[in-house]
């Protein structure tokens, strides 16, 4: 049979705006859902080629394909390229959010999606800055729910089979008719006495009780990437609790903590490293060993360096897992000045307070210099 104009079936012109489209293809699709027209071959056919309208019509390039060259256009590009090429899985995977919750997934709702989901875990973890700039894998002992070894999930004891949920017939699923605006409808929900499985066990299994999970203490192996930020939440699909009945686990999150460094401050991947020197090394400046993460290296301070200044050292800060280079470390002079003076040292440095060299020079635009340096530290 030729098929009909997609403009047709949905009841619209060709002029129609994207949002017309979809209130016409909503209103198609529930005035044919398979809910409100159990049995129904034609409701079904007219749902399965609504569907296949709205996915042309909706997509700008396909509408464009199809107003120019018809159903020729959009060959294949339409759930297989016909109304048989939808699943009634596929429609409600596709485009189930259209019906705003008016039975979205019916009696055609796949059996595997009702399967019980495990709790997921979450841990904090605290890393030194070494382990983070190079990277780690750490072994964490975690108690949580496994699945039974002696039922393998199944709740079922050994030697004996599962049988037909009599609840759900099997089905995995209960379907409840309620009354709304738009008629009679059904609604699915997960057995509660299978917990959408379908099967239950003729007999329980004796150590997990018919649960198909137990309690025990397990080894994770996580691996902690270079340059990981503070605050990171790293997920491990699957590593949470066994879910009940073979369903599916739930993930483990490993909340990264950075533990404070006693040398260093982590700015990004940069590290700031205060350093201390006398008053005569800042005038007379010369090479001073400073510590990195990996060692120390020799930083050349130039003679009457001043309070607050700033020496980069390229390279030597911590590795940056976003751009996959290391960052820089930035040194800030402190000039220690001693708070007590004995006769002797006094009478010096009354003496050098005489000279003219010694005596404070005024600066215009110190408050704009000093401004710059701390963007300079964080740039």
């Amino acid at each position: 049979m030729a098929k009909r104009d997609y403009y047709e079936v949905l009841g619209v012109d060709r002029n129609a705006s994207e949002d017309d489209i979809k209130k016409a293809y909503r209103k198609k699709a529930l005035e044919y859902h398979p809910d409100r027209n159990p049995n129904n071959p034609e409701a079904e056919a007219k749902f399965k080629e609504a569907a296949e309208a709205y996915d042309v019509l909706r997509d700008a390039n396909k509408r464009a394909r199809y107003d120019r060259f018809g159903h020729a256009g959009v060959e294949g590009a339409a759930g297989g390229g016909g109304a048989g090429g939808f699943t009634m899985e596929d429609i409600f995977a596709q485009f189930g959010n259209i019906f705003g919750g008016f039975g979205g997934g019916g009696s055609y709702s796949n059996v595997q999606q009702y399967a019980a989901r495990g709790a997921d875990l979450r841990v904090r973890l605290k890393l030194t800055l070494e382990e983070i700039d190079k990277g780690v894998t750490k072994k964490l002992k975690v108690k949580k729910y496994v699945t039974c070894k002696e039922c393998k999930g199944t709740g079922a004891e050994a030697g004996t089979e599962l049988e037909k949920c009599s609840q759900c017939n099997g089905t995995g699923y209960t379907v409840k008719t309620v009354r709304s605006i738009l008629g009679m409808m059904q609604t699915s929900a997960p057995c509660p006495h299978c917990e959408g499985t379908g099967k239950i066990p003729k007999v329980k299994c004796k150590t997990c009780k018919g649960e198909g999970v137990v309690h025990a203490e397990e080894t994770l192996s996580v691996n902690i990437p270079a340059g990981v930020r503070d605050s990171t939440e790293l997920t491990l699909e699957g590593q949470g609790n066994a879910a009940r009945h073979r369903g599916v686990p739930g993930d483990f999150h490993v909340l990264v903590e950075q533990e404070d460094h006693e040398e260093f401050l982590r700015e990004g991947p940069h590290l700031i490293y205060n350093l201390h020197i006398s008053a005569p090394q800042a005038m007379l400046g010369g090479n001073i060993e400073v510590p990195t993460l990996d060692g120390k290296v020799k930083v050349k301070i130039p003679a009457g360096a001043q309070p607050g200044s700033m020496y980069r050292v390229k390279g030597k800060g911590i590795k940056d897992i976003q751009v996959r280079s290391r960052g820089d470390l930035l040194i800030i002079a402190d000039v220690y000045i001693p708070t007590s003076l004995n006769n002797e040292e006094k009478t010096i440095v009354s003496k050098l307070a005489e000279n003219e060299n010694f005596k404070p020079k005024e600066k215009k635009g110190a408050a704009h210099t000093l401004l710059m340096r701390i963007q300079e530290i964080f740039s």
